[in-house]
């Protein structure tokens, strides 16, 4: 599990748009947005850096942790 920090996610609307992004890099990626901490815990079998990088294309940026 990754935990992705999350800049400039500040709506319901930006947390929809992330969890979008998670789920076009793996469609079986469990996440869990949280929008008052700015993060995404995500369940991927997936590289985390593919999951960052359309998570930024989407126009957030973001750095993750494994934990």
């Amino acid at each position: 599990m990754y935990e992705f920090k999350i800049q400039n996610m500040t709506c319901g609307h930006c947390a929809s748009t992330v969890e979008k992004a998670i789920k076009t890099a793996d469609p079986e990626a469990s996440a869990s947005i949280d929008l008052a901490g700015r993060t995404a815990r995500v369940e991927t079998k997936n590289d985390p850096a593919v999951v960052s990088a359309a998570i930024e294309k989407a126009g957030y940026p973001s750095s993750f942790r494994q934990i």
